[in-house]
């Protein structure tokens, strides 16, 4: 009797390959799961005030590069952006760069208003930004707003440095 009681007490446990199975399983469900849970709100505010930043940069370099017109045009009420690049005769033409196809501002964030130059501040409409050989002519305030949490992005004429701040700055031109 006592040998078949140790017996059974020997195998009431896992093997460490079935172990080894549930713990990939759990790895493969949450790497699936993971990368589609939504991001936080301040995380896609800051990547979008990054991703702005970014593409001011890009097509104020763009501009002084292949000396052609680029304008970025900003849609407040639907927080949407589309670059454009202006043909010799004036026409609006999608740009062949597939990085000027990019999404900047992710669902979700608001762009809370555009101060571009002395036009002062814009808080609806379309705002459009032209770049030129020169890089931006006039200093540019983007205001981008996820619920209570702001980011201003801001882009100097001289000099083309585009810079990124964390709050609602009041920028003086």
């Amino acid at each position: 009797m006592k040998k078949g009681k140790n017996r059974g007490r020997n195998q009431a446990g896992f093997t460490l390959l079935e172990l080894m199975v549930v713990i990939f399983i759990i790895a493969l469900a949450a790497g699936i799961v993971l990368p589609r849970l939504p991001e936080p709100e301040g995380t896609r505010l800051k990547s979008s005030a990054r991703n702005l930043a970014s593409g001011l940069r890009f097509l104020s370099d763009q501009a002084i590069i292949t000396k052609k017109v680029y304008r970025l045009h900003l849609h407040l009420g639907e927080n949407t952006t589309r670059i454009t690049e202006l043909s010799p005769s004036g026409e609006e033409l999608q740009p062949g760069d597939q990085f000027m196809g990019r999404r900047l501002i992710e669902d979700g964030i608001d762009i809370e208003d555009v101060s571009v130059g002395s036009r002062g501040a814009v808080t609806e409409g379309e705002v459009i930004i032209p770049f030129g050989p020169g890089g931006v002519a006039d200093g540019v305030t983007i205001h981008l707003k996820a619920g209570e949490k702001h980011y201003t992005v801001t882009a100097n004429p001289s000099g083309g440095k585009v810079a990124v701040q964390d709050g609602y700055q009041e920028v003086s031109s």
